[in-house]
């Protein structure tokens, strides 16, 4: 797996969503400042790691250990995005000795219905993300900002079908484990105001399970919060690392 890592003395992993890659942490990054030690892997069967197919969520939980486990010993906060934010409540929930903190960034924590027509369909329209044109439209659904669209054409062309099933499909089955409500690190989750319903009933369902966890609703975000409000992030991130305690 494919890691960048910036210097500085408070690590923070930051786990993307499926079809994209390490670069949509960027917006974020750059509010950070110089003390966040960022370490922003590629996962499996994307971006730089697009060789590596995606296989499941527990394969990829084992890999962000190891990540984990070589720069950052002592634990590291953790943010992630959509299918990002499962594999961090997975971290938090099976690892808790190497999560400061978790921010739940969109994540579907409620199954969605009809699972098997919906990654029929989209095993047929898999083909498209290689063309432009609709990977663009897609882009600009995402609220993909325009300096980073051909990151993002890019990784649509070079994600395979593969990958593309078995982490859509990962996505929309997951659901909470049942250690995720024994985690005592600080949670933030974050759900745009403008997401589909079950994106919010997931987010109510993620913070419900957990005491002493913060839900907010991003207003002016949808599926877009890491792109369109990236400082809500921010804020929520030097929250957390500031109310640490080891």
């Amino acid at each position: 797996m494919y890691v960048n890592v910036d210097e500085g003395s408070d690590p923070v992993l930051m786990i993307h969503a499926a079809g994209v890659s390490g670069w949509m942490w960027r917006p974020l990054r750059e509010l950070l400042g110089p003390t966040i030690k960022a370490i922003v892997p590629d996962l499996p069967g994307f971006g730089r790691s697009a060789a590596q197919p995606y296989l499941s969520h527990e394969d990829t939980v084992r890999g962000l250990t190891d990540v984990i486990e070589r720069h950052a010993p002592q634990g590291a906060h953790v943010v992630g995005f959509s299918m990002g934010a499962q594999l961090a409540i997975l971290l938090a929930s099976e690892l808790p000795r190497l999560v400061r903190g978790v921010v739940v960034v969109s994540a579907e924590t409620k199954p969605a219905p009809f699972p098997g027509p919906t990654l029929a369909l989209l095993s047929l329209a898999a083909p498209l993300a290689r063309h432009r044109r609709f990977a663009a439209a897609q882009a600009h659904q995402l609220g993909i900002p325009n300096r980073l669209v051909d990151d993002y054409f890019h990784d649509s062309a070079a994600t395979t079908r593969e990958t593309l099933l078995s982490s859509v499909s990962e996505n929309i089955r997951f659901t909470l484990p049942a250690t995720w409500s024994d985690y005592q690190g600080a949670v933030d989750v974050l759900v745009g105001a403008n997401e589909r319903k079950l994106m919010h009933e997931s987010a109510e369902l993620t913070a419900s399970a957990l005491p002493g966890s913060t839900l907010r609703t991003v207003q002016g975000a949808a599926h877009d919060i890491p792109f369109s409000q990236p400082g809500v992030i921010a804020s929520t991130l030097h929250g957390q690392i500031i109310g640490f305690t080891p």
